[in-house]
């Protein structure tokens, strides 16, 4: 006899032998049992979960002559003709391939001629969502009042394409996805059958990169028999053979980014780099490893919640108390837009490390999740310094920072700005386009920052002072035959704007009352730790 996948090998031939599905399971024996057997079922759920096998197993058990227990006894005329392949009273269709009118209109044909044996004609129909319009308007009529002795049954992976009128016709079970203790365990039975030696930890991780189909865990697992044929199959080789990474990389790496450890990120993915891991995987496994860490942290790591080992929960609840459910929150969408990226990129290394590092430096992000971070990080650094005995004073006069034009640096953003300048900053970009060649391209960049005793500040990059100066005369010109009128001009670097705590180069006031308010909270909070920390008496 041939070779049989795993997956065909042990597909399961009666209910007993099905797992995870134990709503369906009773439903069916008991309308066997009874009697009560439907026309029309529809079997929905993702792939692997059973759909097509149980739908087998019905057809097989509603033809039985003495079921047992709602399943087929595997022994009557019936039974044995289906076994032995010479049955024609259970008809499979492939809907993906056959999903045409004419394939339905045979269907229609066949179906008033009662069975050669059993009771029934029972019509699986697989992947039923791709047939066309047409077909399922050549199946309404027959579906809705079908022979005493046909049953239908429509499995799918996507029952949002199935027109209401058709699910209205059907009984509709749905599959649930199986826990990956049930796998497991159910694997680790069918390696005793075939006396492959595998550790408990790989089977584990096996049924959790299934994610539900146990279809998926037997092809992977037949892959690693087949890779490491004669050989004990450990964790850390099925780890290689699916191009993923040890948890413990996970770990680190969150640790890492929340330390703000930039060079052990770049570490880390060098690493993942160099021994040839899937950096699609690992992203995947970050975005899990990320909500893993959240479930913990807002369910105390139920195991009910969470299908892992009480050790692995154990590591995940000491790495949630570190950070904060908003900063979770943070990764989880980062990571989640990281995974979408990936799908298209032609340097995914690229685009994984400035991911990271976006998370990392917290500053590279100006997005609001990263401004609420930063605030969190000012007021744990706060209380910090209470814990271990220093007192913050209230807010005096901060040592400033002197500009190139050795103006003092405004310790606020100003509230109040005269009409006539404020009307320049709205036509900024108006200014920045009637300068000379050489001025524009040092300009273009900059912005117009803020204003305060009718001076008109332009914030400059780090970097351009010697540029910005050279041709401030040429913007004062302009900016005058503009307004009409002598504005006073001044230039600050971007940093300086900033008060070292609050990033706001490119953001002008104008563009969001929120952008300066919380500016100045942050600056605030960021005067009293940097400049205001005081011994208590």
């Amino acid at each position: 006899m041939s070779y049989l996948a795993l997956y065909r090998k042990y597909r399961p031939h009666t209910f007993d032998d099905v797992i995870g599905q134990e709503h369906i399971v009773r439903t069916l024996k008991n309308q066997i049992h009874s009697g009560r057997v439907a026309h029309a079922y529809l079997f929905c759920g993702s792939r692997g979960t059973g759909k097509t096998s149980i739908a087998k197993i019905f057809a097989r058990a509603v033809n039985c002559e003495t079921p047992i227990n709602g399943s087929a006894c595997g022994s009557c005329g019936a039974c044995r003709k289906v076994q032995d392949g010479s049955g024609i009273n259970i008809i499979e269709m492939d809907a993906a391939s056959h999903n045409g009118v004419d394939n339905i209109r045979e269907i229609n044909d066949e179906v008033k001629y009662t069975p050669a044996v059993g009771k029934y004609k029972v019509y699986i129909i697989d992947e039923v969502h791709m047939l066309s319009t047409g077909a399922f308007n050549a199946l309404l009529k027959t579906l809705e009042e079908p022979p005493a002795h046909v049953i239908f049954i429509l499995a799918t992976t996507d029952p949002q394409k199935i027109p209401v009128t058709i699910l209205s016709r059907c009984q509709r079970f749905d599959f649930k996805r199986i826990s990956a203790k049930e796998m497991e365990e159910r694997l680790a039975t069918y390696m005793q059958k075939e006396g492959v030696a595998v550790e408990e930890n790989a089977l584990a991780y096996i049924a959790r990169l299934a994610d539900g189909g146990m279809r998926d865990a037997l092809s992977l697992l037949e892959q690693s028999i087949s890779f490491y044929y004669e050989e004990t199959i450990t964790l850390d080789k099925v780890l290689y053979l699916v191009g993923a990474v040890d948890s413990s990389i996970l770990f680190d790496m969150i640790y890492a980014i929340i330390a703000q450890d930039a060079s052990k990120v770049l570490a880390l993915c060098e690493a993942i780099n160099s021994q040839g891991r899937s950096i699609k995987q690992f992203a995947s496994d970050l975005l899990e490893h990320s909500r893993n860490l959240l479930v913990a942290k807002t369910t105390n790591g139920m195991q009910g919640v969470l299908d892992y080992s009480s050790e692995y929960i154990e590591s995940l609840q000491e790495q949630a108390k570190t950070i904060s459910t908003d900063e979770l929150m943070r990764y989880i969408k980062n990571f989640g837009q990281l995974e979408y990226e990936l799908r298209s990129t032609l340097s995914p290394r690229i685009v994984l490390e400035v991911t990271l590092l976006k998370l990392t430096e917290v500053q590279m992000d100006t997005s609001p999740e990263s401004m609420l971070a930063r605030m969190h990080f000012l007021e744990e650094k706060l209380q910090r310094l209470e814990q271990e005995g220093l007192k913050v004073a209230p807010i005096v006069q901060p040592q400033v920072v002197v500009s190139p034009q050795k103006e003092s640096v405004p310790k606020r953003l100003p509230k109040a700005v005269s009409a006539d300048i404020r009307e320049l900053i709205k036509k900024w970009r108006a200014i920045k386009e009637k300068l000379p060649r050489a001025a524009w391209a040092i300009y273009e960049s900059c912005e117009a920052g803020f204003i305060e005793d009718d001076i008109f500040y332009v914030v400059y990059k780090k970097g351009m002072e010697v540029g910005v100066n050279t041709h401030l005369d040429i913007l004062k010109k302009t900016i005058n035959e503009i307004a009409g009128k002598e504005v006073q001009i001044r230039t600050i670097a971007a940093e300086d704007y900033a008060s070292k705590c609050f990033d706001v180069y490119g953001t002008s006031p104008q563009q969001s009352e929120a952008v300066s308010d919380i500016a100045s909270i942050l600056r605030n909070v960021e005067s009293k730790v940097n400049f205001n920390i005081q011994i208590k008496n």
